[in-house]
């Protein structure tokens, strides 16, 4: 029978690997087409805001919507709204998630990660379960995530929210 204190210790480790698994999760589940490790973190709180559209090269909905978000990127390229993609290709499927970019020609930096892990850092980030692509995340100047949403959402709708909360 566990006391007081072996209680105590018990859940400050189960907390413990908890914060470590999560920061294990955000931290190496991402990488650059390259293979370099990367995450939200390095493109966030830079003085600008930061739209993430998760995508997948498979996703119809991504194909046709991704000119939206190209433009939204050559709207903003000098302001203060930028860009970054993450494909939940993995790195299996790494010649898909290229053809995707080059086809629809994406013009902000793109991050690669599989989808079990890129669920598992969503609801590290949201604490909400993944529902899948495209989904968007929006970051105030400071880094702070201010909004998430499944689905495809019009870059005048991402526009007017930035505006709204500027």
């Amino acid at each position: 029978m566990f006391t007081n204190k072996n209680n105590i210790i018990i859940n400050l480790l189960a907390g413990l690997l908890l914060l470590l698994s999560a920061g294990f999760v955000s931290a190496s589940t991402l990488s650059d087409l390259d293979g370099k490790a990367a995450s939200i973190n390095d493109y966030a709180g830079n003085g600008k805001w930061l739209v993430v559209m998760f995508w997948a090269s498979d996703c119809h909905i991504c194909n046709v919507k991704a000119h939206e978000y190209v433009d939204l990127q050559a709207r903003h390229k000098d302001g203060n709204i930028h860009l970054l993609g993450i494909t939940t290709d993995g790195i299996e499927n790494k010649a898909a998630a290229e053809s995707f970019i080059k086809e629809h020609k994406l013009n902000f930096p793109n991050l690669i990660g599989s989808l079990n892990d890129i669920g598992a850092m969503y609801y590290d980030m949201v604490g909400e379960q993944w529902r899948g692509t495209p989904t968007i995340l929006i970051y105030n100047p400071k880094g702070k995530l201010n909004a998430a949403q499944a689905g495809a959402v019009p870059a005048e709708v991402i526009e007017g929210f930035i505006a709204d909360n500027s």
